[in-house]
Formats: C-alpha cells, structure tokens, sequence
C-alpha cells in the first residue's frame, strides 16, 4: 500500500447507487446505471475510472458531485458527509468539486465572450472583488496556456483544445480540491490530448489538485493515473495501482480491455484468448451473481448465483471475482 493512501481520503464514495426510473410501458422498472460504487480519492491523486461505454463512469462522476442526486449511499469530503446536504449548506463544498466536460464547445455558452464565461463563478459564489475580477480571469487563462488577448473572443472562435482549456480554467477559477474529467480529451486530436494531458499533470504538481479522469482511452489512463478502477455494468471489479492493473491484470474483464488494445508492433505477442466476445447485459435487468459472468471464461455455478464481494488482497488490491 502507497504511502498516500494510509493517508485519510479526501474523497470517499461507499456504497453509492443511481438508479433512473423508466416511464411509459416500462414503469415500476429502473435503470441500475451505478449499483453499490465505493472508491476513495487522496489529494493531488489521479483515480483513472475506465470500462466499456455504458458501465456507469460518467453517472459515477455527476454524482459524487451531485450534479445528479444519488439514489442511495454517501459521499464523504475530508470526513464530511454531504450526501444528503440541503443546496444551501453544500453551497460552500461546491467550489472544491469542479468538472471538465467532454466537448468543450457545448459545455461553454456560444453567447458569451470568455471574460463573461470565467468570471461567472466569481459572481455566483463571491469570490472575488469586481475590481479584481479582471486581473483574475487573465491569470487564470495564463495558467492554462492562454493569454489576455483571448478575453473578448466567444467560444467559436478558438480550436478544440483551446476551448478545453478554458474549460479547464472554468474549473480551477474556485481553486477546488477534486476536478473531475468526463472524457476531457477524447474529442480532441491525438497531438492536442497530449498537450491537455500534460497541462493537467503540471496543474496537478502546483495546486495539489485532485482528479478523477474518466476515460475508455486505457493508454492516455495509464499515463496520466496513479490508481486506476475498472467497472463493469455499474460496478467497480478491480481497483488497484496504475503499475498493477496494467503488468498484471486479475479480473478476467480487466484482461479483456487490455487484450482488446490495439498493439502497434506486429512482432509483438498478444494473448487473444481472454478477449471477451458478447454484448454488455442490460443494466435494467443484470445477471444474478457475478454481472460478468454471461461473457466470462472461468464463470461456474457460484458465478451465476453469488455476487462476488470487492475484496482487498495482501498487495492492495481491490477485486471482485470469485476465481482470482
């Protein structure tokens, strides 16, 4: 176990559940987007949450920020529960749990000009003096690689990565503890997500901030995480070390996404057979036991009838299966 995380978790989800009830002729039924998620996140620590499309990652992130209520279980910051905070007293725990979302046009508004766009959250929470305001925002797009002659263009007018980068000085404008990013890179070129990623780690190295960086892109989650958690049909199935999950996957899922990576050097030898074949069940109604288990190769009995804990092994990892 790292140093860090003896640590106490500046962010902590137990348990935490968003089910959305359906309508129409399937009323009384519920999606089961994000089913029993516990994960904790340290300070100036990069949580990568990876899996399929549709596994629940982006649901994990709007709720621990509450932009999407939870259906049950806790959020805890510094110790802190604000599950089930009234708006008016999580006012003041909003300004450190910030997000980066995935297309930077639309998470901007088209309408107004940048100096309107980053002084907005000095306004709403009163931050900062009017006076100032200006002075702020200017530094702010120097943080991100940007300069004051920007302030009076509208979000149209800037690339794909410059747009992302206000978005990323939107967040840092209430200097937060947590940010989280939605697939913050994955509209962008290969060439600019570098130059995103790397600005996000030098953010991280000078303000302590903590990410969670949520992707299905394993190699830029594998350069830019120190934990990383896998999910799996609204649930975490192994959580482990960057260096862990990557030299030495345990889940048989886990393998699958990695087997599954494209490998640029033909030479290179590559274990097809824990490639998982099938589609994902349907989070409205999930296999009994084990949720992996119509696509898993070791799947048996207990599999198919006994949901297998998230259990912590000798070496700090967390995994859920029955068979490792």
């Amino acid at each position: 176990m790292s140093e860090q995380q003896t640590l106490e978790p500046l962010l902590e989800a137990r348990d935490l559940a968003k089910h959305f009830p359906l309508k129409g002729r399937d009323r009384g039924r519920v999606v089961r987007a994000v089913d029993g998620v516990s994960l904790t996140l340290h300070a100036g620590e990069t949580l990568g949450l990876v899996g399929e499309s549709g596994c629940g990652k982006s649901t994990v992130g709007r709720a621990l920020l509450r932009l999407i209520e939870p259906t049950s279980g806790q959020i805890l910051l510094d110790g802190t529960d604000i599950t089930g905070l009234p708006m008016a007293a999580f006012r003041e725990h909003r300004r450190r749990l910030q997000i980066v979302f995935q297309d930077p046009f639309s998470s901007l508004n088209p309408r107004h000009r940048v100096e309107k766009i980053l002084t907005a959250p000095f306004i709403v929470h009163n931050t900062v003096p009017r006076r100032q305001r200006r002075d702020k925002v200017v530094e702010l797009l120097q943080r991100v690689g940007l300069g004051a002659d920007h302030l009076r263009k509208f979000p149209h007018e800037f690339s794909g990565g410059q747009r992302q980068r206000i978005g990323i000085a939107r967040a840092l404008a209430l200097n937060p503890s947590i940010i989280v990013c939605d697939e913050a890179v994955s509209a962008l070129d290969v060439s600019v997500q570098a130059q995103i990623i790397n600005l996000l780690s030098a953010l991280q190295r000078e303000l302590r901030v903590a990410f969670l960086f949520i992707s299905h892109d394993l190699a830029v989650v594998e350069h830019i995480s120190h934990r990383v958690a896998v999910m799996y049909l609204g649930q975490i199935v192994e959580l482990a070390e960057r260096r862990q999950i990557f030299a030495d996957p345990r889940h048989p899922y886990t393998e699958a996404l990695l087997a599954a990576v494209p490998v640029a050097n033909p030479q290179r030898p590559r274990n097809r057979i824990r490639v998982v074949a099938g589609e994902v069940p349907s989070p409205i109604n999930p296999p009994s036991g084990c949720r992996f288990h119509t696509r898993c190769p070791l799947a048996d009995r207990q599999c198919q009838t006994q949901a297998p804990p998230l259990r912590q092994d000798t070496d700090g990892r967390f995994l859920a299966c029955h068979k490792r």
